[in-house]
């Protein structure tokens, strides 16, 4: 049997007009998903979404429960995920595996409350100026996940920042090699950045993605910033059929007394 159901696929951390930010599909519905293979072929994108990016599974619409995915393998922690998740939902907390996010909208963007201790790892590199920042070459897959960084003004708290990933928690071999060279705005260098100056910033990263945070107590941060809807569109799952009941083999006594 096939079921349609209903793709939200989101635009997170994009720039004022609109463009950048990093896409996210969001299965509202995810039923015909409860097998882990069926969850994993969408989200990589063979299950006719289109949308790209990560894949989140709302698995408790009501309390947030939420089972995050992206092509190279699941994931415990994905900040644009999670503001992409908050803004659709209208959601004060969200549970991914992580751990419990508090989450608000104020005006035009959407926040989370996170530790950056659950941000994947990054060296934070400094450079003296945007320019070098943006004349950085792509490194080859399989390199050290980097996050270069530049002040754009020190003063206003205003970065330049490039991310470079290594290959994503639980992924295979390969990898270091499909995945993505630079995440345009995934939001965990952003996370690790903010915690180590301790100060709010504001961040234009990759093409021109725009990450808002402001640190709190005990490791935590705030990540915020817009997102827009971009599609909405069925996408078909294969529901396995029941399993076939194996017939009854009767006695020659038990066939003679049913039949009489």
């Amino acid at each position: 049997m096939n079921e349609r159901q209903q793709l939200d696929v989101l635009r997170v951390f994009c720039a004022p007009d609109g463009r950048h930010g990093s896409d996210l599909s969001v299965v509202r519905d995810p039923r015909p998903y409860r097998d882990p293979a069926a969850r994993r072929e969408l989200a990589e994108g063979s299950g006719g979404s289109g949308g790209g990016g990560d894949t989140v599974f709302v698995d408790d619409p009501e309390r947030g429960v939420l089972d995050l995915h992206t092509p190279g393998g699941r994931l415990p922690f994905a900040p644009h995920a999670l503001v992409g998740a908050a803004w659709l939902l209208d959601l004060e907390e969200l549970n991914p595996p992580s751990g419990p996010v508090w989450a608000r909208g104020d005006g035009e963007f959407s926040w989370i409350t996170v530790r950056a201790a659950w941000a994947p790892p990054y060296v934070l590199e400094r450079y003296a100026t945007p320019a070098e920042v943006e004349a950085l070459p792509v490194p080859p897959p399989g390199a050290t996940a980097r996050y270069a960084w530049a002040w754009d003004d020190e003063a206003a708290g205003r970065v330049r920042a490039r991310a470079f990933p290594a290959a994503p928690p639980g992924a295979g071999p390969g990898a270091a090699a499909t995945g993505p060279a630079e995440d345009e705005a995934s939001g965990g260098g952003a996370l690790l950045l903010t915690d180590r100056l301790g100060r709010a910033l504001n961040i234009t990263q990759g093409a021109g993605s725009q990450i808002l945070t402001a640190p709190g107590p005990d490791g935590e941060v705030e990540i915020g910033g817009r997102v827009r809807l971009v599609s909405q569109a069925p996408v078909l799952a294969l529901v396995p059929p029941p399993a076939e009941v194996p017939a009854r083999r009767l006695s020659v006594a038990t066939a003679l007394r049913l039949m009489s």
